[in-house]
C-alpha cells in the first residue's frame, strides 16, 4: 500500500482517535481572529471535569503564578489562548481511548514518553529563547501520535515492527514504511489535518524526526521543528532503555543547532526527570520512579563494562565529581542572579513580558483599591499583522514589533508599564489615570504608530493599531481578570468597527464609546 491507501484504511477501520468535543471546538474557535476571552471561557466551562483539571494545572508549579486562579475566566485571561489550547489538547490526548495493545507496545510507556518529550521541549525552549513554550510543548506531546494510530490499526504487524526495531538494525520509520507503507510521522500529521490543527502544529509533527526534511523558509517553524527533534532525543535517553545510544547525538545536536554549551546541557540532563515527574502528577499520569539521566548513563556504562574501576576508584571519581558540581553550583547561582534581572523582559521587543505584567497589574490594582484611586488598562493589537508577516516575512515583522514598542514607550510616563501580552498584542498599565486621560493616552499611541514610518533595509513600512481601554473608577471593585476582559471586549469592539481606532469599555451602561 502507498501512504494514501494506508491513511484511508486507518479511517475506514475507525482507528483514528477522537478528540474530545471541547478540544475539537476549541481548535476551530482559536483559529478565528475575533475570538474573545468570553467565547473560550464559555466553551471550556461546559465541561466541569476538564475545567477542574485546567485549574489544577494552572495553580501548580507548572506555571508558578503568585496568586491562586479561581475561575476558568481568570485562567484564560492570565494564560492566553495558546496556553489554554495546549492544556485542553494535552488532557484530550492523554485520555484517549485505548485499543488492543500490540505485543511489545505499551500505552502507559507511550504516554510517559510523550509527556517526557513535551516537558523536554518546554525546558529546551526556556534555554534557547524567551518565546512562548506552549506551541513546542503541544507539538512534542502529539509528535508520536501516529504510533498510537498505527498500533491500533495494524496490531499484528506493529508487534513485528517493534520487535525488529528493538534489534537496532533498522529505524522504526524504515520498518513502518516497509511493512505498512507509511511511517507514523505522516499518519500523525494527516490525523492532525483531519482535526483541523493549524500548520504550526501539523508541520512539526511531520518533520520532527528529520528537521532537514522541512523545506519552508519560516525561521520560527524551523526552530520549533528542531526543538521538537531534540526533545525526542532527550525523551529517548530517559525511556528508550538505551540511554547511551541517544546521549551523544543529543549533546552534539544541541550544540550544533542552538550553540548550547556543556553547562546548559548538563543542567537539562540533571533536571528533566524531576520536571517530568511533576508534570505527570499535574496531568494525572502515574509513572514509576525515574532515575536522572546521569544515573541512567552511569548504570548503562557499568552494564557495558565501560566503567572498569575498583570501588576505591569510583569513590575518588565521586569526590572529584562532587567538587566539580559544587563549583558549577556556585557559577550557576551567579548566572541565575543575572538571569533574574532579565527574566522579566520579552526577548524580542525588550519590553516587559506577560508574566511580569500579571504581577505588576495585581500589585497596582490592589494599591488602587486600597487608596481609592483610579487606574486604567489599555490592550492593543497591531491590525492585520498575520497578513503583514506572511507578505513581508518574519524578519520584517519582528523589526516592526520592536519599533512599535519603541514608539509607544516614548508616549507614556516613566511609571506606566508597557508589556507584550502575546504575539502582536501589547498592554499598558496606567496608574492613577481615569478614563478621559486614558483615552487621550490611547489616542496618542494610536496616532504615533499610524503616522510612523519604520525603515528596514532601505524599505519603509507602516502599520496601525486597534486599542481597547478599561478603567477602574474610584471606589470601584474588580478583579485582575475582569479588568483584562473589559479591555479585551473594548479591543474587540475597536476591531469590529473598522480597526485603527480606540474604544472605551463602560461597565455601568454596558456600551462602548469612541473618542
Amino acid at each position: 500500500m502507498n501512504k494514501e491507501e494506508v491513511l484511508q484504511q486507518v479511517i475506514d477501520t475507525g482507528s483514528l482517535p477522537t478528540l474530545s468535543t471541547v478540544a475539537s471546538k476549541l481548535i476551530s474557535l482559536t483559529a478565528k481572529e475575533d475570538t474573545t476571552i468570553f467565547d473560550i471561557t464559555k466553551l471550556i466551562s461546559q465541561d466541569i471535569s476538564l475545567s477542574a483539571k485546567v485549574l489544577k494545572v494552572v495553580n501548580s508549579s507548572f506555571y508558578n503564578f503568585p496568586n491562586e486562579v479561581g475561575t476558568i475566566q481568570q485562567a484564560v485571561a492570565i494564560l492566553g489562548t495558546n496556553a489554554v489550547r495546549s492544556l485542553v489538547l494535552s488532557f484530550s490526548f492523554l485520555n484517549m481511548e485505548r485499543g488492543v495493545e500490540p505485543d511489545g507496545f505499551s500505552y502507559e510507556e507511550f504516554w510517559e514518553h510523550s509527556l517526557a518529550a513535551a516537558v523536554s521541549a518546554k525546558l529546551l525552549m526556556s534555554k534557547i529563547c524567551d518565546d512562548d513554550t506552549e506551541e513546542v510543548f503541544t507539538v512534542s506531546l502529539l509528535a508520536n501520535l501516529g504510533k498510537l494510530i498505527l498500533a491500533s490499526a495494524f496490531t499484528d504487524r506493529y508487534s513485528d515492527i517493534f520487535s525488529k526495531a528493538a534489534q537496532g538494525d533498522k529505524s522504526l520509520h524504515q520498518l513502518e514504511e516497509e511493512l505498512i507503507g507509511a511511517d507514523h510521522a505522516y499518519i500523525g500529521c494527516e490525523a492532525a489535518h483531519l482535526w483541523h490543527f493549524p500548520e504550526s502544529l501539523t508541520v512539526p509533527i511531520l518533520n520532527h524526526h528529520n528537521p532537514e526534511s522541512y523545506q519552508g523558509d519560516d525561521p520560527v517553524m524551523k526552530r520549533n521543528i528542531e526543538i521538537v527533534y531534540l526533545a525526542s532525543l532527550l525523551a529517548n535517553i530517559l525511556y528508550s532503555g538505551r540511554p547511551i545510544d541517544y546521549h551523544r547525538p543529543f549533546r552534539e545536536q544541541a550544540k550544533q543547532r542552538f550553540s548550547l554549551d556543556d553547562e546548559t546541557i548538563d543542567d537539562l540532563l540533571q533536571r528533566v526527570h524531576v520536571e517530568v515527574a511533576q508534570a505527570a502528577e499535574f496531568f494525572g499520569i502515574k509513572i514509576g520512579g525515574t532515575l536522572s539521566i546521569p544515573e541512567l548513563l552511569q548504570e548503562a556504562n557499568i552494564e557495558l563494562s565501560q566503567l572498569n574501576m575498583s570501588y576505591e576508584q569510583i569513590n575518588r571519581e565521586l569526590v572529584k565529581a562532587k567538587v566539580k558540581l559544587e563549583k558549577l553550583t556556585t557559577e550557576l547561582e551567579e548566572k541565575n542572579t543575572y538571569l533574574e534581572s532579565i527574566a522579566n523582559l520579552d526577548g524580542l521587543t525588550e519590553v516587559y513580558n506577560h508574566r511580569y505584567f500579571q504581577i505588576f497589574l495585581e500589585k497596582e490594582l490592589n494599591r488602587s483599591l486600597r487608596r481609592d484611586l483610579e487606574m486604567s488598562l489599555i490592550l492593543c493589537d497591531i491590525d492585520n499583522f498575520k497578513k503583514f508577516n506572511d507578505f513581508h516575512g518574519h524578519q520584517v515583522g519582528d523589526f516592526v514589533l520592536r519599533e512599535v514598542c519603541r514608539v509607544c514607550s516614548e508616549q507614556i510616563r516613566e511609571y506606566d508599564l508597557i508589556a507584550r501580552y502575546g504575539g502582536e498584542e501589547f498592554v499598558f498599565v496606567l496608574p492613577e489615570t481615569g478614563a478621559d486621560n486614558a483615552m487621550i493616552v490611547a489616542e496618542k499611541l494610536r496616532v504615533a504608530v499610524a503616522t510612523g514610518e519604520f525603515f528596514f533595509e532601505k524599505m519603509s513600512y507602516r502599520v496601525t493599531m486597534s486599542l481597547g481601554v478599561a478603567t477602574l473608577p474610584p471606589g470601584g471593585k474588580i478583579k485582575r481578570s475582569g479588568l483584562i476582559e473589559a479591555a479585551d471586549k473594548a479591543l474587540y469592539q475597536a476591531k469590529k468597527k473598522g480597526k485603527n481606532c480606540v474604544e472605551l469599555y463602560q461597565e455601568k451602561s454596558g456600551w462602548f464609546k469612541r473618542r
